[in-house]
């Protein structure tokens, strides 16, 4: 009996870690003023361990709100949504670091709530500041931050909830392009030197490209999964790589198509 249980018990750990996250027929609709509005439709989408996964399509598509629903912000109309390793990390666009707190103390804040130690948090913060490369940044206020100093300090404090997956919502949308150049390629070096799966939504299809090991591309309204890619092109890429560009214009053709077809601008 004991056996029994034993394989019981070590298959479910190999279920649990055959995925991320686990996407199955998901679909959501919100109320609006004639009646349900069907936003994503029929959606299912696993994510590897380790695994980096770009989500991109049409402004109004529904991404974020798949995000949202993957992070546990708010519950499918149908379907389910597993993540095996706890709930994920969230980073959004804007970094959402409160002003009141130094860098250093907007990540404790992360690490108290997980539950570290007081006397463990800070050296734990300024570890994950020289993860992002801010080493020496813990007492500086969010206004002596420049917006790309201020994202890298929202990566650090979502990197102190130590979670296996790690959502992002266009986190660097905002941003001018050498800053953004200079954090994809910080965020491809933190996640070959972790174990994390990343969940990544973009607009921006060479932003998706040069980061992602799989782009997912959605339909406009409702969200539906209309194509997928991997990409085997070598890291460290550059946004400007003829590779990078080439698979960048079939994907954006097929954008391009996905928009036409349901009558968007």
């Amino acid at each position: 009996m004991a056996t029994t249980l034993a394989k019981a018990a070590e298959g479910a750990t190999a279920v649990a870690a055959a995925h991320a996250a686990r996407i199955e027929h998901v679909s959501k609709s919100f109320p609006g003023p004639a009646g349900a509005q069907l936003v994503l439709d029929d959606i299912s989408l696993d994510v590897a361990p380790g695994e980096f996964v770009t989500i991109l399509g049409a402004s109004g598509c529904g991404k974020s709100t798949l995000l949202n629903l993957v992070a546990g912000l708010d519950a499918p109309s149908a379907g389910s949504i597993e993540t095996p390793g706890g709930r994920p990390a969230l980073m959004f666009q804007e970094h959402a670091l409160f002003p009141w707190l130094t860098a250093g103390k907007n990540i404790e804040l992360a690490l108290r709530l997980r539950g570290v130690p007081k006397a463990e948090r800070r050296p734990e913060a300024e570890r994950l500041l020289e993860l992002v490369r801010l080493g020496g940044a813990y007492g500086k206020r969010v206004h002596e931050l420049s917006g790309g100093m201020r994202q890298r300090v929202a990566l650090a404090r979502a990197l102190a909830q130590a979670s296996d997956l790690l959502l992002m919502d266009e986190p660097f949308a905002a941003l001018d392009a050498i800053t953004r150049d200079v954090l994809h390629g910080e965020l491809t070096r933190i996640w070959e030197e972790t174990d994390l799966s990343v969940l990544f939504v973009t607009h921006n299809v060479r932003e998706a490209v040069r980061l992602a090991q799989r782009v997912v591309l959605l339909s406009s309204r409702p969200g539906r999964v209309a194509k997928e890619w991997t990409v085997d092109i070598p890291q460290p890429r550059r946004i400007e790589d003829a590779a990078v560009a080439e698979l960048s214009l079939e994907i954006t053709e097929h954008l391009r198509g996905e928009i036409r077809r349901h009558g968007q601008h």
